[in-house]
């Protein structure tokens, strides 16, 4: 288990890392702007779990084996670019009426858990993020590498949901206030996938 001390250090870290803009605050952010807070906050929930499954990976070993061999991390790449597009595509194809959204909000909670996880999962930079980072606070003499990963895990997901989460509560106000304008919850989808097409390119091309 880690020490307080190191547990510290690394909230610190993992807080300067949360508030600097990246994907998963753009994710989870259009998402809350385009189908409400409970949308933002399960996307929220997949990507943490993400970042779960990326920390038990690491700690197996199973990161490494994107940063050695250039054609498994392509694979991943290519795959969450392709899944990304998906996204973007049923963003910019699903019907802007208020009555479709809250149906399809009421019965899609798990869905939008689902593909926030394989959003953050197909993503090989966060692999590379928690391999990179994650080792520098764990201590063999300190018990099971793999349950510090976890622990680590636990505190880098407890400073994003603080951060993310009020990113969530911010855009999900946004949303409620434009909720009667049909131009506006066009406008919203059509952000959504963008911002999905716009990261699906640049995971493919970088």
């Amino acid at each position: 288990m880690p020490d307080l001390s190191t547990l510290t250090l690394f909230a610190a870290a993992c807080l300067a890392l949360a508030v600097t803009p990246g994907p998963d605050m753009l994710l989870v952010a259009t998402r809350s702007a385009g189908q409400g807070r409970a949308a933002g906050f399960a996307t929220l929930a997949g990507i943490q779990a993400g970042i779960y499954a990326h920390a038990a990976a690491a700690a197996l070993g199973l990161s490494q084996l994107l940063a050695v061999v250039p054609a498994a991390y392509d694979a991943v790449r290519y795959a969450g670019a392709a899944y990304l597009l998906y996204l973007a595509w049923q963003a910019f194809r699903s019907p802007p009426e208020p009555a479709a959204r809250v149906e399809a909000a009421r019965r899609s909670g798990w869905r939008m858990v689902a593909q926030g996880f394989l959003t953050n999962l197909l993503n090989p930079k966060v692999a590379l993020f928690v391999l990179a980072l994650f080792p520098q606070f764990v201590a063999v003499e300190r018990g099971a590498v793999a349950a510090q990963m976890l622990v680590l895990a636990t505190v880098l997901n407890a400073v994003s949901l603080l951060v993310n989460g009020l990113v969530i509560l911010a855009a999900g106000r946004v949303a409620r206030s434009l909720a009667g304008r049909g131009r506006f919850r066009r406008a919203g989808q059509v952000l959504m996938g963008s911002v999905f097409a716009g990261l699906a390119a640049r995971l493919a091309i970088d």
